[in-house]
């Protein structure tokens, strides 16, 4: 079978492709940690398959503009529809006593606040799966901003695991009220 060149143009086939792999080498117990950059920062990749000719990045620059905060929007809410389906998958693939998701931990996330002004606080992340029981689900956690950084978030990750370390990052302790 010829091996394909690059990487497919719609960004929802490649995330599949990824994904699919991801899911199988969890299957297969083959890793349980995986790192999946979904999309460079840099990227002035378009989304012509949502009707956006513009590049990534350019429109994160977006000045505030009503008509490129919506493209940027539509585009981060075509990535969560691809993220979705993904968890969908996980949480239907039985592992033990419960589903792949329940003893998956999933940090979805950025490095930016706001990308407009390259602002590296206040800056989102999801967690899904259960993290084999550690980890209770169906919560918004929000925090006084300018105040918990993303080295928070982490220390609070590797605790979960009871790896102890005194710093991450600019993170001074882990999140109260996480696990």
């Amino acid at each position: 079978m010829p091996k394909p060149y690059g990487v497919p143009a719609d960004f929802s086939e490649h995330f599949r492709l990824m994904t699919d792999m991801i899911t199988v080498a969890f299957q297969a117990d083959m890793s349980r940690v995986v790192t999946f950059l979904v999309t460079r920062e840099g990227t002035s990749r378009p989304y012509r398959e949502i009707g956006i000719p513009d590049g990534h990045h350019p429109l994160t620059h977006h000045m505030n503009k009503p008509e490129l905060l919506d493209k940027v929007t539509r585009i981060n809410e075509y990535h969560m529809v691809q993220f979705a389906k993904w968890m969908e998958k996980l949480k239907s693939i039985k592992d033990g006593d419960g589903t792949l998701l329940d003893h998956s931990l999933i940090l979805y996330g950025t490095n930016m606040g706001d990308s407009n002004q390259h602002l590296h606080y206040d800056v989102p992340h999801i967690l899904i799966g259960g993290a084999g029981g550690k980890l209770k689900g169906g919560r918004h956690l929000g925090f006084k901003t300018k105040t918990v950084t993303t080295g928070n978030l982490m220390q609070s990750i590797l605790g979960m695991y009871d790896i102890k370390v005194d710093k991450f990052g600019d993170g001074d302790g882990p999140l109260q009220g996480l696990a």
